[in-house]
């Protein structure tokens, strides 16, 4: 059977569809240029092991190198922006009374796309918060209201005077609980989830599909390459997540 014709088993399936969740990986932000955690670390990153650029040990033991190699990743991300498949799902809305976007990526592609519900399993490199949460978890602080001196590593918490850091999840922390909740619990009530662009390795998203299915949901797959979700799907799209998800949209336009 050839992609076109799944393409449009895909576009029946969507639109039978009441409640749709999206898990999104690597592969889509991928194709906007962001490099991953790892493929960051080249020049004179490359020497650093993630244990020295990515724990609340290392931010105590060197607040001002962690900082700096945060910056150094926003400033490769401010040169990306999305791409046709972030635009695509933004454009699912359209169809939809909501469309949750359950997302491992650490940008804000999806919201840039115009998605309006997006949760951030591994947090969202674009915000801040203070190291010490002392308003509660998270304490969000916005650098545009503080005066500092970058070159000086981290910046103060205006709140306690704790440095603050990037609100993403580091090595040996715990998920945001209310991400993952919610996460949790729309792939128990979604009928249809698309799975794009992730190996499904990752726990816990890698056990969402799992979830879903189990409810008796549908699972379409958007992966170039067959992954551990492939087995659990109903429908496995082949192809980048840019070039497929434009298709599937274009089919769900024009055939409801």
């Amino acid at each position: 059977m050839t992609n076109d014709d799944l393409i449009q088993q895909a576009a029946a399936i969507l639109r039978s569809a009441h409640n749709l969740a999206v898990l999104t990986g690597a592969g889509v932000s991928r194709e906007s240029g962001v490099p991953t955690f790892r493929d960051s670390q080249e020049g004179l990153w490359a020497k650093f092991d993630p244990e020295e650029l990515a724990t609340p040990a290392a931010f105590k033991r060197n607040p001002k190198l962690v900082w700096d190699w945060y910056e150094y990743r926003r400033s490769q991300l401010r040169q990306a922006r999305p791409n046709p498949g972030h635009m695509a799902l933004a454009q699912l809305e359209a169809y939809f009374p909501v469309v949750l976007i359950i997302t491992q990526n650490v940008d804000d592609l999806h919201e840039q796309a115009g998605s309006t519900h997006v949760i951030h399993l591994h947090g969202n490199i674009a915000r801040n918060k203070c190291f010490a949460n002392c308003q509660g978890d998270p304490t969000l602080i916005d650098l545009a209201q503080i005066a500092d001196d970058r070159d000086d590593g981290p910046p103060k918490c205006p709140h306690c005077g704790a440095y603050i850091r990037p609100d993403v999840v580091w090595f040996h922390e715990m998920l945001p609980a209310d991400a993952i909740q919610d996460a949790r619990a729309a792939a128990q009530r979604c009928d249809v989830m698309l799975v794009v662009g992730t190996s499904g390795l990752v726990q816990p998203a890698a056990s969402l599909p799992q979830t879903a299915r189990q409810r008796g949901a549908k699972i379409i797959e958007v992966n170039p390459s067959d992954t551990a979700i492939t087995p659990l799907a109903d429908i496995k799209l082949t192809g980048p997540s840019g070039v497929i998800l434009p298709q599937l949209v274009e089919a769900l336009s024009t055939d409801e």
